[in-house]
């Protein structure tokens, strides 16, 4: 028990520090949470991911599942089947309008993130919000600011951040015990098939209030099989696997290197490769970061592939002294210089717990992933794939030659060349795209003598669903 009541105390400390840099502290005028009974929470969207909400906050004591919303009326309708006399909605601005309400997650399409948290916190609510907490950079920022100005607890869906063996793990790590880092290597190996390709506009299904599903994004056509889940696939409304799957392992190499703010550069390869579908985003990628305290390289690959060092979907650290392999969520393992393994850390977390807790005592700073911290792990993902959109497709010669005097990068790109060569995609036929290298001024989040990629910070909002610039 000594040691599970140090153990959270470190956590806690660690997380408050880097809270407290961006003043996010909820102080006492702004009242607490359930001092005297249940936590009232809505969940938001639950079709995919949003049921591990159900799932997990069913586990906290002291929360109460007080209503249920969904654009899609059969999944809501199923969904309240099972929770007897709960309210429903299809439109999250009438749940928010409900005082019985004191808290929400939310797990809707990315594209809705960023509106839902903001309006969330302007009623006074508390949220959980999931990864990417925002379909871009812009939106990240506004919802910090929106925590911060409305006093209310926002927690970021990256629930490796309450993993005891990873706070552990990385805590002996940045002591020096593998000597300095020399590079993070975030991996999302995870192959995806095709979605396939449709001709011509598909109907939408009838029980779902389509304008409300689009919100912030625009009313277009369905043009793909699929309404759910493969709007990850297009840019109007997802972000690739880098801002889905890939954000997690973003957020763990950005906790190796101290969370720092935005890199300094970004500079991404890659494409849609292996297969022509509807899918608009890319599904073989790879990024290189500039921090200060150390690069980082992201690779995303969704074909068949092998594991890289012992990780498919997970972070790489190499040090001078030896390296430490990240897995999982809830695991680190230590190798020296020798390849020996040395060390090994085990032990998970409950996120949603960690959210309540911060909800009932108003402390934001005990929260382990607070939204600011969240923001820049998805604007990293952000400023990666606008790097890529604004490049051109080019052979792989002259890519090769383009980063001939970065050692990482050449390496990774030799290595994504062979996977792809492996899928049977032949390079020369169907190029990569060479993104634009782009270099960023970290404090202003924004990019550097480039309007262009300014321009891609943000996107046109149609009214009433605009996330506004003052909060």
């Amino acid at each position: 028990m000594k040691h599970q009541t140090s153990r959270r105390k470190f956590i806690q400390g660690t997380v408050a520090a880097g809270v407290t840099a961006w003043g996010m502290s909820r102080n006492s005028s702004a009242g607490v949470r359930g001092a005297n009974g249940d936590i009232r929470v809505a969940v938001v969207g639950f079709n995919g991911r949003g049921k591990a909400h159900l799932d997990g906050l069913k586990k906290v004591p002291g929360v109460r599942i007080t209503a249920l919303c969904d654009v899609d009326e059969s999944v809501l309708g199923k969904e309240a089947a099972k929770h007897k006399g709960i309210a429903t909605y299809t439109d999250v601005r009438k749940l928010l309008d409900d005082k019985e309400i004191d808290a929400i997650t939310t797990a809707t399409p990315n594209h809705w993130h960023s509106l839902i948290t903001i309006w969330a916190c302007q009623a006074g609510k508390d949220v959980y919000v999931e990864k990417p907490v925002s379909h871009n950079i812009f939106e990240g920022r506004q919802m910090v600011a929106a925590a911060a100005k409305y006093k209310r607890v926002v927690q970021a869906g990256t629930q490796s951040r309450s993993s005891t063996g990873l706070h552990e793990g990385i805590a002996w790590l940045q002591a020096g015990n593998l000597g300095k880092i020399k590079l993070v290597r975030g991996l999302c190996y995870k192959p995806r098939p095709s979605i396939g390709k449709v001709d011509g506009e598909q109907s939408i299904p009838k029980d779902i209030n389509y304008d409300l599903w689009c919100g912030p994004a625009p009313v277009t056509p369905l043009t793909r099989k699929k309404l759910h889940y493969d709007w990850h696939w297009v840019w109007p409304t997802g972000n690739g696997d880098l801002g889905n799957q890939g954000v997690h392992q973003v957020d763990i190499g950005r906790w190796v290197l101290g969370d720092p703010v935005m890199p300094t550069s970004v500079m991404s390869i890659g494409g849609r490769l292996g297969y022509v579908d509807d899918g608009t985003t890319p599904n073989t990628m790879f990024t290189c970061f500039e921090h200060a305290t150390a690069p980082m390289i992201f690779e995303v690959r969704g074909l068949k592939t092998d594991k890289y060092k012992g990780a498919s979907i997970g972070v790489v650290v190499d040090c001078e002294g030896g390296r430490m392999v990240i897995p999982s969520y809830s695991e680190c393992i230590a190798y020296d210089a020798k390849d020996t393994k040395v060390k090994e850390f085990k032990g998970g977390g409950d996120h949603f717990a960690n959210w309540i807790d911060a909800v009932r005592t108003g402390d934001t700073k005990s929260l382990h992933a607070h939204v600011a911290v969240g923001h820049l792990s998805a604007a990293s993902c952000h400023a990666a794939n606008i790097s890529l959109r604004m490049g051109a497709a080019e052979q792989p010669e002259a890519i090769a030659e383009h980063i001939k005097s970065n050692l990482a990068a050449g390496e990774t790109y030799e290595r994504m060349s062979k996977h792809l060569a492996d899928n049977g995609v032949d390079l020369k036929k169907t190029p990569a795209t060479f993104g634009l290298p782009l270099k960023i001024d970290p404090a202003a989040e924004r990019f550097i003598d480039n309007e262009a990629a300014n321009a891609m910070l943000t996107r046109p909002y149609r009214a009433p669903f605009v996330v506004p610039t003052e909060v």
